[in-house]
């Protein structure tokens, strides 16, 4: 970037003063550091650390402060390109985007909600943290980010988590006192990401600035109503605008039974401002943090985290559209569906009872079994993919749940052996080769399930989802 719009230099320099609008035009200058979030359901730091490293020549550095994040030291023009990110072993996240679910710090058995979730990170940050149980909801209004939440939700295995499309400031008419936690992560102006995101130096402009202030407001006041009484709320953007954050903040206070929870972050950060433009703020706003990406090597990050203190009037509440969708237990009649798959891969029946099934035409989706919410209807999707229905009621088994569940396949498994078979396999392709296995298997790479195939007379075809196969591999075996 040669230089920052005059709309932007003009206000940073304003805000903060020459020195720092001069750090920030500095740092964007620079190439940006890369970090990854480790998947702990999944894989460790220092194993996953070692695998990069020997097999892929990307070097990394654990942060003692983000006990899931590595710091890439070099090699991150593969990051992206590797078996492990394919698979969900870890995610390319900003070091600042991680924090705000480690604030909200959900458990395994609550009711959370992400009120603004796509890509993702955050969304699967969160299901990692409740360590895939309790009930997890990812909203998102854009339907064409629908299909990327559902991509690294899938990606990550998670099976807590609901996806709704729908506005998110309309969610409150559903759900009143409803949630343990939820995360505004709210849409913003983006200054806090130009050093990643040129684009904003383009777009940006006040007027924009107000218009996605009046959004932030209605979702956090939305997210205040729904959340129950003494549950938490932390309210988040990228950018470092105080018309986004203290005075979102501030309008709240003055309206709603809230107070601001002291927080500690693992960066270094500065107390949120608590006067702006002549006009002094609430006091305890100063418990809110700052991010700033020139001290932190990362993007610019405004957190803070609120707990409900009251009760609050939510709208008129409404039942939203009814779509026919019913869970079922692990019972007979799910046993007569999928016994043939658990006859194929040698799985114990009795691991099927930790969690319920949905079916929708041919497909059988699985959840976890704690996952629970009085609107069915109103997802988009729920869990992962378990299989398909085919015929005489014989249950193909779905690449997902063969990752699910890898440490319980005994049977069936095709272990890869050259990088020709690696490469055929990831594009959907046919491994050209006669084994000894009959109808649906699974391909293991690396002592991991890459997901499933069927044996054929042409040879192994690939059932490598699709939604996959257009990302470029690195397949040097």
């Amino acid at each position: 970037m040669s230089q920052l719009s005059n709309k932007i230099s003009d206000y940073l320099t304003a805000l903060y003063g020459k020195s720092s609008a001069k750090n920030y035009f500095d740092f964007i200058q620079e190439k940006s550091t890369q970090y990854i979030r480790v998947n702990s359901l999944k894989t460790n730091r220092e194993k996953l650390s070692a695998i990069l490293s020997n097999d892929y020549g990307i070097e990394t550095e654990p942060l003692k402060e983000i006990s899931c994040a590595l710091k890439i030291r070099d090699g991150k023009n593969l990051l992206g390109k590797t078996i492990e990110h394919i698979i969900g072993e870890y995610y390319i996240q900003g070091l600042s985007s991680m924090i705000p679910p480690m604030i909200l710090n959900p458990c395994p058995e609550d009711v959370v909600l992400d009120l603004c979730a796509a890509p993702g990170s955050k969304t699967t940050g969160l299901g990692e943290m409740m360590k895939n149980h309790g009930t997890l909801i990812a909203n998102e209004i854009q339907l064409d980010r629908v299909k990327m939440l559902v991509y690294n939700i899938d990606r990550m295995n998670l099976v807590n988590t609901g996806v709704i499309h729908t506005k998110g400031e309309w969610l409150s008419k559903y759900y009143a006192d409803r949630f343990d936690k939820i995360l505004v992560d709210a849409p913003c102006s983006g200054l806090g990401i130009i050093q990643k995101k040129d684009e904003v130096n383009d777009w940006w402009s006040p007027e924009r600035m107000e218009r996605l202030g009046d959004l932030q407001l209605r979702l956090l006041i939305a997210a205040v109503k729904m959340t129950k009484q003494g549950g938490e709320i932390v309210y988040s953007t990228c950018t470092l605008t105080p018309e986004e954050n203290e005075l979102i903040i501030n309008k709240v206070l003055e309206k709603y039974p809230v107070q601001i929870m002291d927080i500690n972050l693992p960066v270094k950060s500065h107390p949120a401002l608590i006067k702006y433009a002549g006009t002094n703020l609430n006091p305890e706003i100063s418990k809110g943090r700052r991010i700033f990406p020139w001290e932190a090597d990362t993007d610019g990050f405004f957190i803070i985290k609120l707990k409900k203190t009251g009760e609050t009037n939510p709208p008129e509440q409404t039942t939203p559209p009814h779509r026919e969708l019913k869970f079922i237990s692990y019972n007979r009649e799910i046993s007569s569906i999928i016994k043939n798959a658990a006859k194929d891969f040698g799985f114990e029946e009795e691991i099927f009872s930790s969690y319920k099934y949905l079916i929708k035409g041919t497909d059988i989706f699985i959840v976890n079994k704690d996952w629970d919410d009085p609107y069915p209807g109103l997802f988009q999707r729920i869990g992962t993919r378990f299989g398909v229905i085919g015929k005489n009621k014989l249950t193909t088994l779905h690449t997902q749940a063969a990752q699910l569940f890898q440490n319980h396949i005994t049977k069936n498994i095709y272990e890869i052996e050259n990088q020709d078979e690696l490469k055929r396999y990831l594009e959907g392709g046919v491994i050209k080769k006669a084994v000894d296995i009959e109808g649906q298997c699974v391909i293991k790479h690396k002592n991991f399930i890459l997901g499933t195939a069927v044996v054929t007379k042409a040879g192994i075809k690939s059932r490598f989802p699709r939604a996959k196969r257009t990302q470029e591999i690195y397949t040097d075996f």
